[in-house]
């Protein structure tokens, strides 16, 4: 269970814009106390909507034996739709930035002006649950463990999820200048292949998750 989970977290964790928004910080006035704000904020969205949809998962009945057929059709039903989210984000093409037209959305706004509060707010929008975090969270709901068991998955999933957030931390702090240094080349390097990077790892879960599911399905 922990593994399944830990794995898909992995996936759920790969977001160019997180990573992104850390860079940025990284180069305001007050790295460190933003970067960590836009932490809390990410850990605090992760946290609480993990645990609620947990909680959902486990009113609803999923985690009981006699409901394991409705479980494994949740698992096919989110593995499809993350298929044809990665297939959407691969296919679809990508509209040249124009220079003349600044970028508006709530994102660009948080992170124009680099601040404590705007980080914390940044963190709370960009880790709002996408598929393959629910996905994660939904291996522990289903699954028969203890409370121990289940809030220590939760915890992991937690972790992994925001690791684009707390790993540039921490090289930032033992090494400041050579840590943004290096994002800042890694983050242009994403810039030209995020798409690619994050169709394909939406592609990869809900492979891994649909063919999990229908497997349970099947067996019955």
């Amino acid at each position: 269970m922990l593994a399944q989970a830990a794995g898909l977290a992995v996936l759920a964790a790969i977001s160019p814009t997180a990573l992104l928004v850390a860079a940025v910080y990284l180069g305001s006035a007050r790295p460190r106390q933003t970067l960590l704000f836009y932490l809390i904020g990410a850990l605090v969205m992760s946290a609480v909507m993990g645990a609620v949809v947990l909680v959902a998962l486990r009113a609803g009945g999923f985690s009981l034996p006699h409901h394991r057929s409705p479980r494994y059709g949740l698992r096919l039903g989110l593995g499809i739709l993350l298929v044809l989210g990665g297939l959407v984000l691969a296919l679809r093409k990508k509209k040249p930035p124009d220079p003349d037209q600044p970028q508006t959305g709530l994102t660009a706004r948080l992170i124009a002006n680099p601040a404590p509060y705007t980080a914390f707010l940044a963190g709370i929008l960009i880790f709002a649950p996408g598929v393959t975090f629910i996905a994660a969270i939904q291996v522990v709901a289903t699954a028969q463990a203890s409370l121990d068991a289940t809030v220590t998955a939760l915890a992991v999933i937690v972790i992994i999820n925001v690791s684009l957030v707390w790993l540039p931390l921490l090289c930032f702090l033992a090494a400041p200048v050579p840590t943004a240094r290096r994002l800042v080349a890694f983050n242009a390097w994403l810039r030209r292949n995020g798409r690619l990077i994050l169709a394909v790892a939406m592609l990869a879960a809900g492979l891994i998750v649909a063919i999990n599911g229908l497997v349970g399905v099947l067996t019955k």
